[in-house]
Order: structure tokens, then sequence, then C-alpha cells
């Protein structure tokens, strides 16, 4: 979910958030909207987004589009919801210069599964999954729009989401595997909150190994560590 605070300084509206949402600092990620600095006649501002990461919306990206290929859903929208929602995904990406085909392939109670079929999907993709993470992230935007800021709109393409996040358990598992014969830490590449905490939990229960996340912003580092020696 995203909400936006306000605060004199950047400190300030994060702890106007951690407050207003009863989590921890280290429980979402800013991202800086707008800034201005105090000046003689004008006081300092700062307004940020605040992404939290939704537990139960978010788990099991790749077991709800493995299920979906299972299961016969009709993938035309249903209802002006999914139709508002499907054209403006469409019009996005029309817009961004791509031809795509946008089909629903799953409905859960709280989670819509939409599958982008284009020519470029490697594109849409972008590095790291970064422009698909845009791109959902608009989607779910314009669904608290419309209303519906409880649906978690999930967003693939060529089976992106399920490869990433087997790609993402491995490194998970031979990273630990290389800490744990070097007792050094090491720093993995910048990742989007859910692929942060797929990290986490992969590496919760091994014996001497310990995660924290770094740095700011949406995109964060996981650090993995091992127990009791220096870092």
């Amino acid at each position: 979910m995203t909400y936006e605070f306000e605060g004199k300084t950047e400190k300030e509206a994060i702890e106007n958030a951690a407050n207003e949402l009863g989590l921890s600092q280290d429980q979402f990620d800013v991202e800086i909207l707008e800034s201005q600095k105090k000046s003689l006649f004008k006081n300092g501002y700062v307004k940020i987004a605040v992404h939290t990461l939704d537990e139960e919306a978010d788990e099991g990206f790749s077991s709800s589009f493995a299920a979906a290929s299972k299961t016969v859903v009709d993938p035309l929208p249903q209802g002006e919801f999914e139709e508002k929602l499907t054209d403006f995904i469409t019009n996005v990406i029309v817009k961004m210069g791509y031809e795509v085909k946008v089909n629903v392939v799953f409905r859960e109670e709280k989670k819509l599964g939409i599958k982008l079929e284009s020519q470029n999907s490697s594109i849409l993709i972008g590095r790291k999954g970064k422009n698909l993470d845009a791109l959902q992230l608009l989607a779910n935007i314009y669904a608290g729009r419309l209303g519906h800021e409880e649906i978690r709109v999930i967003l693939d393409t060529e089976n992106y989401r399920i490869r990433r996040e087997e790609s993402l358990v491995r490194l998970a598992y031979n990273t630990a595997d290389k800490v744990h014969t070097s007792h050094k830490s090491i720093l993995l590449e910048p990742m989007n909150p859910f692929e942060r905490r797929l990290i986490h939990t992969t590496l919760n229960d091994i014996p001497d190994i310990e995660t924290k996340s770094e740095g700011e912003g949406l995109y964060k580092q996981v650090r993995v560590i091992y127990k009791g020696f220096a870092r």
C-alpha cells in the first residue's frame, strides 16, 4: 500500500508516517515527492510517499500465477473496475510506444492477476523487473483512485514473477553458503520490498546467518551476515 505524509523535514515526515501507521521505520520504504528547503521567508517542507508491504496480499506471487495456469479464468475484464483498470494499463503501455494485450489470469479476494502479452515483453520487464514494478505501482495507485485500495494488482509477463522468485531463492541460499564459508558479509543488489522480504524469509531459519536491509528509498539492499564475527 502507498500513503503520503508531510513534515517540515524529511525526518519529521518519516516520524509522522511511523506514528500514523503504527509501524517502525524499517517496516516501510520512503520516496521523496516534494522538498523545499527552509529560507528567510519560507518554512521547510517535505512530502513523502510511504510504501508498505502488505504481507497477506503480496505472499505467493508465483503460487497465484502457477495456480492460474491450471484454472480456467475468463480473461476478459468483469465489471466496471476491471474494465477501467485494464484500459488504463493498456493506454499507459501504448503511450510508451508498445502494443500489448492485457488479460486477467486470476481473481482472488484481495488480489487481481493481470498478464501482459507483447512482442516487447523484455522492455516492459526492464532491468531486474523495474519497469514491470513501475507499471504495477501505477496500476495499484489507479485501483485506489477507483475506490479499490484493498485489492492488490499484480502484473506479469513471460512468467517473469515466477522466474524471478525462483532466482532469488537460489541467490539467497548460494549467498548464505558463501557467507558461512568466508565469515564475511555480502551486500546484495537493490531490490523492491517483496524481493527483500523473500530473501529475509528464505534465510530466516538458517543457523548462524542473519539479514538486514540497508539504504534508502524503495529499492534497498539486503546484507547477509555471519553471526558472531566482524562484518
